[in-house]
Protein backbone atom coordinates (compact mmCIF):
# COMPACT_ATOMS: atom_id res chain seq x y z
CA UNK A 1 0.00 0.00 0.00
CA UNK A 2 1.72 3.36 -1.03
CA UNK A 3 1.59 6.42 0.97
CA UNK A 4 -0.66 8.34 -1.25
CA UNK A 5 -3.41 5.71 0.07
CA UNK A 6 -2.36 6.17 3.54
CA UNK A 7 -2.57 9.55 3.26
CA UNK A 8 -5.84 9.84 1.38
CA UNK A 9 -8.23 7.79 3.80
CA UNK A 10 -10.59 9.41 5.62
CA UNK A 11 -9.69 10.00 9.37
CA UNK A 12 -11.83 7.52 11.86
CA UNK A 13 -14.62 10.23 13.54
CA UNK A 14 -13.91 10.47 17.41
CA UNK A 15 -16.66 8.85 19.42
CA UNK A 16 -18.75 11.56 20.94
CA UNK A 17 -18.56 11.96 24.61
CA UNK A 18 -21.72 12.83 27.01
CA UNK A 19 -21.32 14.36 30.49
CA UNK A 20 -21.89 12.00 33.11
CA UNK A 21 -23.95 13.82 36.75
CA UNK A 22 -20.98 13.88 39.27
CA UNK A 23 -23.46 11.76 41.57
CA UNK A 24 -22.67 9.28 39.37
CA UNK A 25 -19.19 9.01 39.81
CA UNK A 26 -19.54 8.77 43.63
CA UNK A 27 -21.78 6.58 43.84
CA UNK A 28 -20.11 3.21 44.94
CA UNK A 29 -20.62 0.21 43.35
CA UNK A 30 -23.80 -1.89 44.63
CA UNK A 31 -23.18 -4.57 47.07
CA UNK A 32 -23.53 -8.21 46.30
CA UNK A 33 -24.74 -10.13 49.45
CA UNK A 34 -24.15 -13.25 47.64
CA UNK A 35 -20.39 -12.82 46.60
CA UNK A 36 -17.70 -14.79 48.30
CA UNK A 37 -15.16 -13.14 51.03
CA UNK A 38 -11.95 -12.32 49.26
CA UNK A 39 -9.52 -14.68 50.21
CA UNK A 40 -5.69 -14.83 49.70
CA UNK A 41 -3.49 -17.63 50.59
CA UNK A 42 -1.34 -17.44 54.23
CA UNK A 43 0.90 -20.55 53.96
CA UNK A 44 0.48 -24.67 53.49
CA UNK A 45 0.60 -27.66 55.25
CA UNK A 46 2.48 -30.13 54.27
CA UNK A 47 1.42 -33.92 55.39
CA UNK A 48 4.57 -36.55 56.06
CA UNK A 49 3.26 -40.01 56.43
CA UNK A 50 6.74 -41.53 57.82
CA UNK A 51 7.01 -43.42 61.10
CA UNK A 52 10.10 -43.64 63.06
CA UNK A 53 11.07 -47.17 62.55
CA UNK A 54 11.33 -46.48 58.82
CA UNK A 55 12.66 -43.38 59.11
CA UNK A 56 15.06 -45.13 61.26
CA UNK A 57 15.69 -47.71 58.15
CA UNK A 58 16.66 -44.11 56.55
CA UNK A 59 18.83 -43.42 58.28
CA UNK A 60 17.27 -40.20 59.82
CA UNK A 61 14.63 -39.28 62.64
CA UNK A 62 11.19 -37.75 62.33
CA UNK A 63 12.94 -34.27 64.53
CA UNK A 64 15.99 -34.75 62.19
CA UNK A 65 13.49 -34.36 59.34
CA UNK A 66 11.91 -31.66 60.69
CA UNK A 67 14.62 -29.43 61.48
CA UNK A 68 16.36 -29.92 58.34
CA UNK A 69 13.11 -28.50 56.26
CA UNK A 70 12.66 -25.96 58.54
CA UNK A 71 16.25 -24.99 57.86
CA UNK A 72 15.30 -25.04 53.98
CA UNK A 73 12.61 -22.83 54.26
CA UNK A 74 14.74 -20.32 56.08
CA UNK A 75 16.50 -20.02 53.81
CA UNK A 76 14.00 -19.68 50.71
CA UNK A 77 11.87 -17.49 52.66
CA UNK A 78 13.32 -16.09 55.65
CA UNK A 79 10.27 -14.28 56.97
CA UNK A 80 8.05 -17.67 57.16
CA UNK A 81 6.15 -18.95 60.29
CA UNK A 82 6.55 -23.07 61.05
CA UNK A 83 4.51 -25.02 63.43
CA UNK A 84 5.54 -28.98 63.27
CA UNK A 85 2.96 -31.40 64.84
CA UNK A 86 3.57 -35.38 65.07
CA UNK A 87 0.30 -37.42 64.79
CA UNK A 88 0.36 -40.48 66.83
CA UNK A 89 -2.05 -43.90 66.18
CA UNK A 90 -3.10 -46.71 68.19
CA UNK A 91 -0.71 -49.41 67.67
CA UNK A 92 -1.22 -52.25 65.08
CA UNK A 93 -3.73 -49.59 64.16
CA UNK A 94 -2.94 -50.25 59.89
CA UNK A 95 -3.13 -48.07 57.23
CA UNK A 96 -1.02 -46.07 55.50
CA UNK A 97 1.04 -43.55 57.25
CA UNK A 98 0.27 -40.52 54.93
CA UNK A 99 -3.84 -41.42 55.33
CA UNK A 100 -3.35 -41.47 59.12
CA UNK A 101 -1.63 -38.75 59.58
CA UNK A 102 -4.03 -36.34 57.37
CA UNK A 103 -6.78 -38.22 59.39
CA UNK A 104 -5.26 -37.10 62.99
CA UNK A 105 -4.51 -33.44 61.25
CA UNK A 106 -8.27 -33.27 60.51
CA UNK A 107 -7.85 -32.87 56.90
CA UNK A 108 -11.44 -32.36 55.49
CA UNK A 109 -10.37 -35.28 52.61
CA UNK A 110 -9.75 -37.66 55.27
CA UNK A 111 -12.42 -37.28 57.20
CA UNK A 112 -14.86 -37.79 54.40
CA UNK A 113 -13.42 -40.68 53.52
CA UNK A 114 -13.31 -41.65 56.73
CA UNK A 115 -16.96 -41.07 57.25
CA UNK A 116 -17.51 -43.29 54.02
CA UNK A 117 -15.68 -46.38 54.64
CA UNK A 118 -17.30 -46.24 58.42
CA UNK A 119 -20.59 -46.14 56.58
CA UNK A 120 -19.35 -48.80 54.34
CA UNK A 121 -18.17 -51.24 56.79
CA UNK A 122 -21.70 -50.78 59.44
CA UNK A 123 -22.71 -54.27 60.20
CA UNK A 124 -25.64 -55.84 58.13
CA UNK A 125 -29.29 -55.18 59.29
CA UNK A 126 -27.77 -53.53 62.33
CA UNK A 127 -26.34 -56.55 63.98
CA UNK A 128 -22.98 -56.65 65.76
CA UNK A 129 -20.80 -54.28 68.17
CA UNK A 130 -20.21 -50.64 67.14
CA UNK A 131 -17.42 -48.77 69.41
CA UNK A 132 -17.80 -45.33 68.68
CA UNK A 133 -14.60 -43.96 69.94
CA UNK A 134 -15.96 -40.42 69.06
CA UNK A 135 -18.90 -40.22 70.27
CA UNK A 136 -18.17 -42.28 73.29
CA UNK A 137 -20.47 -45.25 73.03
CA UNK A 138 -21.33 -48.73 72.04
CA UNK A 139 -23.96 -50.36 70.01
CA UNK A 140 -25.40 -53.52 70.35
CA UNK A 141 -27.22 -55.00 67.45
CA UNK A 142 -28.34 -51.70 66.15
CA UNK A 143 -29.48 -50.56 70.18
CA UNK A 144 -26.92 -47.93 72.51
CA UNK A 145 -25.44 -50.23 75.43
CA UNK A 146 -25.84 -49.19 78.65
CA UNK A 147 -22.06 -48.45 79.26
CA UNK A 148 -20.80 -46.53 82.45
CA UNK A 149 -17.88 -44.11 82.24
CA UNK A 150 -15.61 -46.57 83.56
CA UNK A 151 -16.94 -49.76 81.83
CA UNK A 152 -16.84 -47.88 77.90
CA UNK A 153 -13.12 -46.27 78.95
CA UNK A 154 -11.93 -50.45 79.77
CA UNK A 155 -13.13 -51.27 76.45
CA UNK A 156 -11.68 -48.51 75.03
CA UNK A 157 -8.50 -48.83 75.85
CA UNK A 158 -8.38 -52.79 74.99
CA UNK A 159 -9.27 -51.49 72.00
CA UNK A 160 -7.19 -48.66 71.17
CA UNK A 161 -4.31 -51.68 71.80
CA UNK A 162 -5.62 -54.15 69.39
CA UNK A 163 -3.62 -57.68 69.38
CA UNK A 164 -1.67 -56.52 72.91
CA UNK A 165 -2.09 -58.10 76.05
CA UNK A 166 -2.85 -55.86 78.53
CA UNK A 167 -1.63 -56.49 82.38
CA UNK A 168 -4.15 -56.00 85.35
CA UNK A 169 -1.70 -53.67 86.53
CA UNK A 170 -1.97 -51.56 83.75
CA UNK A 171 -5.60 -51.35 83.15
CA UNK A 172 -5.88 -49.91 87.04
CA UNK A 173 -2.56 -47.49 86.56
CA UNK A 174 -4.74 -46.13 83.47
CA UNK A 175 -8.10 -45.97 84.39
CA UNK A 176 -7.88 -45.22 87.88
CA UNK A 177 -5.62 -42.32 89.85
CA UNK A 178 -3.67 -43.34 92.58
CA UNK A 179 -5.89 -41.14 94.59
CA UNK A 180 -9.05 -42.46 93.71
CA UNK A 181 -10.83 -44.20 96.92
CA UNK A 182 -12.54 -46.48 94.29
CA UNK A 183 -9.51 -47.77 92.77
CA UNK A 184 -9.45 -51.49 92.35
CA UNK A 185 -6.93 -53.82 92.90
CA UNK A 186 -5.49 -55.89 90.42
CA UNK A 187 -7.48 -59.11 90.94
CA UNK A 188 -10.78 -56.69 91.23
CA UNK A 189 -10.46 -55.55 87.72
CA UNK A 190 -11.90 -59.34 86.95
CA UNK A 191 -15.30 -58.00 88.14
CA UNK A 192 -15.23 -54.88 85.76
CA UNK A 193 -14.53 -56.42 82.99
CA UNK A 194 -17.24 -59.37 84.25
CA UNK A 195 -20.11 -56.45 84.21
CA UNK A 196 -18.28 -55.39 80.49
CA UNK A 197 -18.57 -58.65 79.44
CA UNK A 198 -22.53 -58.97 80.51
CA UNK A 199 -23.13 -56.10 78.51
CA UNK A 200 -21.31 -57.60 75.79
CA UNK A 201 -24.05 -60.37 75.60
CA UNK A 202 -23.06 -62.86 73.10
CA UNK A 203 -20.65 -60.85 71.91
CA UNK A 204 -18.85 -61.03 74.98
CA UNK A 205 -15.55 -62.90 72.99
CA UNK A 206 -14.58 -59.71 71.58
CA UNK A 207 -12.65 -59.42 75.16
CA UNK A 208 -10.71 -62.53 76.00
CA UNK A 209 -8.78 -63.39 79.01
CA UNK A 210 -4.87 -63.69 79.01
CA UNK A 211 -4.51 -66.90 81.35
CA UNK A 212 -2.38 -65.14 84.59
CA UNK A 213 -1.55 -62.06 82.69
CA UNK A 214 -4.57 -60.19 81.93
CA UNK A 215 -6.51 -59.03 78.62
CA UNK A 216 -6.63 -58.67 75.30
CA UNK A 217 -9.22 -57.58 72.44
CA UNK A 218 -8.51 -59.44 68.62
CA UNK A 219 -10.22 -58.04 65.84
CA UNK A 220 -13.50 -59.19 65.06
CA UNK A 221 -15.99 -59.92 62.04
CA UNK A 222 -18.69 -58.46 64.59
CA UNK A 223 -17.26 -55.68 65.48
CA UNK A 224 -16.84 -51.71 63.87
CA UNK A 225 -14.33 -49.80 65.46
CA UNK A 226 -15.30 -46.05 64.95
CA UNK A 227 -12.14 -43.75 65.65
CA UNK A 228 -13.53 -40.85 64.65
CA UNK A 229 -11.55 -38.19 63.37
CA UNK A 230 -8.87 -38.00 65.70
CA UNK A 231 -7.01 -35.11 67.64
CA UNK A 232 -3.92 -33.05 66.83
CA UNK A 233 -1.07 -35.44 69.49
CA UNK A 234 0.89 -33.11 71.92
CA UNK A 235 3.46 -30.94 69.59
CA UNK A 236 7.05 -32.91 70.04
CA UNK A 237 9.13 -30.99 68.08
Amino acid sequence: MSNTLLLERPATVAPRLHAVPRTQIDAPAPATTDAPPARSPRGFALYVGLDELKAATNGVSLPLLVDALRRTLAELAPDAETHATVALAPLNAGGRDLDVVRLALHEPGAIARSKAEAEEREPEDGGGVVVDISRKRVLIDGESAAFTYKEFELLQYLVLREGSTIERSELVSALWQTSDEEAPGERTIDVHVRRLRAKLGRYEDIVRTVRGVGYRFDRHADVVIRYGVGTPSPDRL
